[in-house]
This record gives C-alpha cells, structure tokens and sequence, in this order.
C-alpha cells in the first residue's frame, strides 16, 4: 500500500512539537545552572542529570503509546505508530539525550553567545523573577539603552 500524501507531513509537525518540548526542558535546566554557576560543563551536567530521567520516561511512554496503535487495523494508522513511534525513541534517546548535551559542552561558552547588534534588539526578560535578594531587572533603563544581560557573563562581549 502507498503511503498517504499526508502522513510524512502530520508525523513532522507531531515529531517536531514533542521533540522541541524536550529540547526545552533540557535547555531549560542547562541554562538555570549556567546562570548560577557560569561553569558550562558543570551546567550541561547538571541539566543532563535533572532532565535525563523525565525525557527518557517521557519518550518510553509516548512511545508505548503510538506503537499501541499498530494492532489498528488501518493502514494509515499504522504507518503514523509507527513513524512516530521510532522516530520519538530515536528523538529523545540519541539528539537529546547524547548529541545536544555533547555538542554544548564542546562549544562551551560559545552556548551563549549572541551578536551585539541581535543582543541590543532582543528583550532580557526574567520570567521567573529575581531572587528576593537581587533588585529586579527592567527591560530598559530610563536612557532607552537595554539593560544588562542576566548571567556569568554578557553575551554581548568579545570572546
């Protein structure tokens, strides 16, 4: 049987949905630790060690579920269990559990590094909010200019 035109095109935007939920879970954890730490191997570490778990049960759940459905008795059926199926196990098993994480801890600080220009135009938002201790951040100061980044570092200095 031929596969349907729209199959490839509905296992890409559910593929892509649950892939980039985990990249920002992992992400997430990284980014938190490199704020406190400024260590970016500690940080990648730490995030790995938070997050590994989850994603890894995560994608054997979401997994279970769509191979589930290659006991359905439609063609069409099967082939998105079993696209999605793999393609969530292989997801999450090898690009987000071993390549990002290897991948940031070779660039090292070079993960958060951003242009000066594309630094001055985004906004530095603090989504969490400051710690009681630290006076909260405003996205601008009274001169118009952007305020500081948050961090070890300023992203926009010359590495």
């Amino acid at each position: 049987m031929p596969i349907e035109s729209y199959v490839p095109m509905m296992m890409f935007a559910i593929v892509f949905g649950l892939s980039m939920d985990y990249e920002v879970f992992l992400l997430s954890r990284v980014r938190e630790a490199w704020l406190c730490t400024g260590d970016n191997h500690a940080s990648v570490a730490h995030g790995l060690a938070a997050t590994g778990r989850v994603i890894s049960c995560a994608a054997l759940i979401m997994t279970s579920v769509f191979f589930s459905f290659l006991l359905s008795t439609s063609p069409v059926v099967k082939m998105l269990a079993l696209g999605l199926g793999a393609s969530i196990l292989i997801d999450a098993s090898v690009i987000r559990l071993v390549i990002v994480p290897a991948t940031m801890f070779l660039l090292g600080r070079y993960n958060w590094w951003t242009p000066r220009w594309l630094d001055k135009i985004l906004p530095h938002l603090d989504p969490e909010g400051s710690p009681p201790d630290e006076p909260a951040r405003s996205p601008a100061t009274v001169s118009g200019t952007p305020a500081a980044p948050r961090g070890p570092r300023s992203s926009s200095r010359p590495l």
